[in-house]
């Protein structure tokens, strides 16, 4: 991994690191919310609890099998983002939970209207935090170097880059596993991110891309 540790790379580093760590968290208030979750969490959370083991574990052993897909095909999108993303998203939403639940008493079942207040601002954030962790520069997630991977593919042979088609077809595949298969927190929510998530991920590439943030 050939990189110098700079101002820039600091700024980005941090970056990173928050906006996984606030992933994870978002996570935690829309399962509470109880509407559904990003298409990954959905299927992780669904299979977590049919294992029996924590969405964190899940989510950490999973990504480490499709990481070995990105070491064959891309390895230049493996970084330290490839970790914290693997480590604190699934944890940090751990930890709030047992934080809410255990610790503060937040009961699983919290009125409608508290789950409308808490519905909208999540899903942004969650959506921001994503967009930025992903052109932060630092690799990303196994789970999201697929359609990375997927579309550059298709881009050497035909000169065209589908990244949104590709993401959108494997959120999808995630959201149809966690619903089905998997009984796990799919709902409108989930819906709403298989839509969301590949431009608001575009948008702010280009955004970081002119203001010199991150890097590929």
């Amino acid at each position: 991994m050939n990189f110098s540790i700079d101002k820039q790379w600091i700024k980005s580093f941090l970056l990173m690191i928050i906006s996984v760590i606030i992933m994870g968290f978002c996570v935690s208030l829309l399962v509470l919310v109880n509407m559904g979750t990003d298409p990954c969490s959905a299927m992780n959370y669904g299979i977590a609890e049919q294992l029996g083991i924590s969405f964190g574990t899940y989510q950490f052993l999973l990504n480490v099998v499709l990481l070995l897909f990105v070491i064959k095909y891309d390895r230049s999108l493996i970084g330290l983002g490839t970790l914290g993303n693997m480590i604190l998203v699934g944890y940090s939403c751990d930890f709030l939970s047992w934080l809410m639940h255990d610790v503060c008493s937040v009961p699983y079942d919290i009125p409608l209207k508290m789950r409308i207040i808490l519905l909208f601002p999540t899903l942004i954030v969650f959506v921001i935090a994503a967009a930025c962790y992903m052109n932060s520069g630092h690799g990303m997630a196994p789970y999201d170097a697929v359609p990375f991977i997927i579309s550059n593919k298709i881009e050497k042979r035909t000169n065209k880059n589908p990244f949104k088609f590709a993401r959108f077809c494997l959120d999808l595949l995630g959201t149809v596993i966690g619903f089905i298969v998997a009984g796990g927190e799919s709902g409108v929510i989930t819906v709403l991110m298989v839509v969301t998530l590949s431009p608001t991920i575009s948008f702010v590439g280009n955004i970081f891309q002119k203001h010199g943030i991150g890097s590929k």
